[in-house]
């Protein structure tokens, strides 16, 4: 802020120096306060100011800044007013009284005293075009958004603003009347087509996003963001190769990032689980992305493997997406289960043993760390892991089933056939009323 209005460094001559002298010492007392946030002590010192003399506009916008960091916000408005009254064209004293509005929810004098300030900065037109959107002048606001495009080029804010206005209306006519309009204006923008792509896909109109991706492929043969819609279209349109293509472009892509990746794999997994002679390709892309494995696209390799009956190589993108995560209970779950599947039960009963430290009232745990053992021929382990997680078991009749059967199978293993027996009639009991 330039104080040149205040010539504190002029002598006075006159009987009114004494005035002068304590107007200055006050201002720079109130600009001292201000700064160490003493505001309240600013604000004595500034209306000490406006007594020795009101003619000082700088005065008042002192007082609208430390009303506003006091939330005193009638008071700042009113020393603002002044400011601007004696000097309106003065940008300073306008934006305060702009924030002052905003800080209010002011919107209608908000947007009469930006239309104050336009002038001076591209900013403010923009921040207009956020105000009528608040005041739901949607029409007032996309002219102002056109003529900073025109002007300026598009940007990021700008669309933000634009998308804004077009959720909040409804209209993806015009939203995407002015993608196209952006698309011929500049063809080799890819941005602006694959924008244009999402929108269609989004309004349903599939027919021409699939279009709209083809005609981006040829103008840019190298692009590889399309193929992040183009292989959805290529499978819909029953073109399997193509859409392994677009898959494995995507996935081998360093600028895609490895969320999006995941998403495609899953899907190149589940088609190829369905259409099995791709296998091959499916294959071969793991291979190619070998070192860049999320624990999201190892764990789609382990449940496809798991469909196929394939439970050893399923175990193995398990276990690897385990390495990544290592308290992934949904992981522990699927690695402990397929290893007792697999008969290797001293790894489970380690494994279930250290992870029910991790996660002390899954009963799944005990239930598993049991069968292990009882497999190993520990009949008194089982018992004592079964027993103690049979108290988390909570409305799941199955679950409470299964512990009752071990611990039969567990005290047979350990010669007391009575309890065996009683523990079998629990889980019969328990079976019957499911069915």
């Amino acid at each position: 802020m330039n104080y040149a209005q205040v010539d504190f460094n002029k002598r006075p001559n006159d009987d009114l120096g004494d005035v002068e002298d304590m107007f200055q010492e006050n201002f720079f007392e109130a600009l001292k306060q201000s700064g160490i946030e003493n505001h309240q002590r600013a604000i004595d010192a500034l209306l000490k100011c406006e007594k020795l003399d009101n003619s000082k506009t700088v005065v008042y916008y002192e007082l609208g800044k430390n009303y506003i960091a006091l939330k005193n916000f009638g008071a700042a408005e009113d020393a603002l007013k002044k400011a601007t009254s004696k000097e309106p064209e003065n940008e300073w004293y306008l934006d305060q009284l702009y924030e002052v509005y905003n800080l209010q929810n002011d919107t209608d004098k908000a947007i009469k005293t930006v239309k104050q300030l336009v002038k001076y900065h591209p900013d403010y037109r923009q921040d207009l075009a956020s105000l009528y959107i608040k005041a739901k002048k949607y029409k007032d606001a996309l002219k102002i958004l056109d003529d900073l495009d025109a002007e300026f080029g598009v940007n990021q804010d700008r669309d933000y603003l634009r998308n804004e206005i077009y959720n909040l209306t409804g209209n993806d006519d015009d939203r995407i009347e002015n993608l196209e309009e952006r698309v011929k204006a500049n063809p080799g923008n890819e941005t602006n087509y694959l924008n244009l792509i999402y929108r269609y896909s989004e309004t349903g109109d599939t027919k021409k996003a699939f279009e709209t991706a083809k005609e981006l492929l040829k103008i840019h043969p190298e692009s590889r963001l399309v193929h992040l819609a183009l292989y959805k279209f290529y499978l819909d349109a029953n073109e399997p190769k193509n859409a392994i293509l677009s898959m494995k472009t995507v996935l081998q892509s360093p600028e895609i990032n490895p969320d999006a990746k995941a998403k495609v794999f899953n899907d190149f997994v589940n088609f190829v689980s369905k259409n099995p002679e791709y296998e091959k390709d499916l294959i071969e892309i793991t291979a190619l992305i070998d070192t860049d494995k999320s624990t999201k696209t190892l764990t789609e390799l382990g449940q496809y493997y798991l469909k196929l009956n394939d439970k050893p190589k399923a175990l193995q993108y398990f276990e690897e997406a385990l390495k990544q995560d290592t308290k992934n209970f949904a992981i522990i779950k699927d690695v402990l289960l397929l290893q007792l599947d697999l008969n290797m039960d001293d790894k489970v009963v380690a494994k279930s043993k250290e992870t029910i430290e991790l996660f002390p009232a899954q009963p799944i745990l005990y239930l598993i760390n049991g069968v292990a053992n009882n497999k190993l021929k520990q009949p008194k382990k089982a018992i004592e892991s079964l027993e103690t997680g049979l108290d988390y078991v909570i409305d799941d009749a199955k679950m409470e089933a299964d512990f009752y059967t071990q611990l039969s199978l567990a005290h047979k293993l350990n010669n007391n056939i009575t309890k065996s027996e009683a523990f079998t009639k629990k889980a019969e009991a328990l079976i019957k009323q499911q069915q």
